[in-house]
């Protein structure tokens, strides 16, 4: 029986969560068999731990939201499917049953700031004389928010902009958001200037005092990261405690004396595993977030260095024979691909802790590695009600 209820899904106004008519229990299983289907064959004598599991509904920290009406009646969610010669629709999505209460409570206000701060949607419409509505008649300003809640239930707000132009108003009413929204501790604007799938734009302008948004892991000692807004966190809180914590186990359970963090992100990884006399090193492309890796070290008061570098670049850049005790990889969804395995396996890491949100590029990695054998497979479902799901498995040179 389903147990998640969901009238978006049953009107066929939202189907993003593909897997919603599933039972929890089978879609937990249909992961785990996936999962052993590709690994098991590289991995004959690893030890396969308990999936790990989460809320069902109620866990994503993260709302991606487009913005469509007007700026006196907003709509806050998703842009409809519909046919090639339809013009778009908004449909909103501020009670999806997949956001938290204090997720689903801020969308008031922000859809009262973008009336009180004139802010005109971003117009989806085709312009005079175009026949889809891809063709955009570039009008508007408002494209998105991206709203994230932290473990102690405050909020970051980014407001993605066309252009600059309405960014007074916003500071105008800010100190009206912040007593309408009193958990708001970062908001901050993102412009994206280009008509094009592409979510944000390379510069953001905060607006708040703070600039950070602290999210606090309850591991043993905490983990307290420091969000930028440019920054990635996983979507599920709980199960990336448990992600960090099972890697930081291992890793204590080895111990080495030296360690690589390749995407590192913010930190994550880096900073749980992090230990007196271990030398660690994270490294990330984007320098907001190596940024926020950088805060969060000085306010563990751990030793650690954060570089802001493509991983596959920094690995080549150095000798095989220089590599870490310990390698930890957490790639997008691509892999690490071919010529980053190939460095790790004629390298003397003895261990790699390979996080993988896609199975099917890390058993192309593994295989790409025979020298490194799995010795043990964790299995965490990051994303009830889809397909999707993060696997942890811990390497070791044979």
């Amino acid at each position: 029986m389903r147990t998640v209820q969901c009238h978006h899904y049953d009107a066929g106004r939202c189907r993003s969560c593909t897997l919603l008519e599933v039972p929890y229990a089978a879609q937990v299983a249909g992961k785990e068999e996936q999962v052993r289907a590709l690994l098991a064959p590289l991995a004959p004598d690893a030890t396969w731990l308990p999936t790990v599991t989460g809320p069902e509904s109620g866990f994503r920290n993260k709302a991606k939201m487009v913005v469509t009406g007007t700026a006196e009646r907003p709509v806050i969610g998703i842009v409809g499917a519909l046919p090639a010669d339809a013009a778009p629709t908004g449909v909103d999505l501020t009670d999806c049953p997949l956001y938290p209460a204090e997720l689903q409570a801020a969308f008031g206000p922000l859809a009262e700031l973008i009336t009180r701060a004139d802010l005109r949607p971003y117009d989806l419409t085709p312009a005079p004389g175009r026949v889809t509505p891809r063709a955009a008649a570039s009008r508007g300003e408002l494209k998105h928010l991206l709203v994230t809640l932290s473990p102690d239930r405050e909020l970051l707000v980014r407001v993605v902009l066309r252009s600059q132009e309405p960014v007074a108003r916003l500071r105008k009413h800010l100190p009206w958001l912040q007593e309408a929204l009193p958990a708001l501790a970062v908001l901050s604007v993102n412009l994206q200037p280009e008509h094009k799938a592409v979510l944000e734009g390379e510069r953001e302008i905060v607006l708040t005092a703070r600039q950070t948004l602290p999210m606090t892991l309850p591991l043993d000692p905490p983990v307290t990261l420091h969000l930028r807004p440019r920054s990635f966190f996983q979507t599920n809180t709980d199960v990336a405690t448990a992600l960090y914590r099972q890697a930081r186990q291992w890793v204590d359970d080895v111990a080495p004396a030296s360690l690589w963090d390749l995407y590192c992100g913010v930190g994550g990884f880096a900073l749980a595993c992090a230990a007196p006399g271990r030398d660690v090193v994270g490294v990330e492309i984007s320098a907001d977030a190596v940024a926020s890796a950088t805060t969060t070290r000085d306010d563990l008061g751990v030793s650690a260095t954060f570089t802001a570098e493509d991983a596959t670049a920094f690995a080549l850049r150095h000798s095989p024979a220089d590599a870490p005790e310990l390698v930890i990889a957490n790639p997008p969804r691509r892999g690490i691909g071919a010529d980053l395995a190939g460095w790790l396996e004629a390298a003397s890491a003895r261990w790699v802790l390979y996080s993988s949100c896609n199975a099917d590029s890390l058993a192309r990695d593994l295989a790409r590695m025979p020298s490194l054998r799995p010795t043990a497979v964790r299995l965490l479902d990051m994303f009830p009600q889809t397909r999707h799901y993060e696997v942890i498995t811990l390497l070791a040179r044979t």
